[in-house]
């Protein structure tokens, strides 16, 4: 994906604050807003949508709101680690619940927050 596709990307996501519609994963019955299904369209990311709900599901016996970090660690750290990227789950107060290393992603942007409350995953903006 070139530069210029990667920055409209990041340019559609500022233009969600709150949402319209929910849409529901079937299977996990969690809901998602209009800007994470407006990404998972563009940058073909559907994935991350399931795999961090299925986590932040998992984490929410430890607390009720949850922070989703995805970071793309910069070369250095993936030659030494063996991963590409990391999604760091906490609580909102910087308590890391989890952290999934993945060794391999097309996702396009470096780094991008969500949230999960209420059974439903949404951009920052959105809450």
């Amino acid at each position: 994906m070139s530069k210029a596709q990667v920055n409209e990307i990041k340019e559609g996501l500022q233009h969600f604050h709150g949402t319209e519609m929910f849409y529901q994963i079937p299977l996990l019955r969690t809901r998602f807003t209009d800007g994470l299904k407006y990404l998972s369209e563009v940058a073909e990311c559907f994935w991350l949508i399931t795999d961090t709900s299925v986590i932040a599901k998992s984490l929410m016996n430890r607390s009720e709101f949850v922070t989703i970090d995805f970071k793309r660690l910069p070369k250095e750290k993936q030659d030494y680690s063996g991963y590409e990227a990391e999604i760091i789950y906490s609580d909102g107060n910087d308590n890391i619940l989890e952290k999934h290393g993945y060794r391999a992603t097309d996702f396009p942007l470096d780094e991008l927050r969500l949230f999960f409350v209420n059974d439903t995953l949404m951009l920052p903006s959105e809450y």
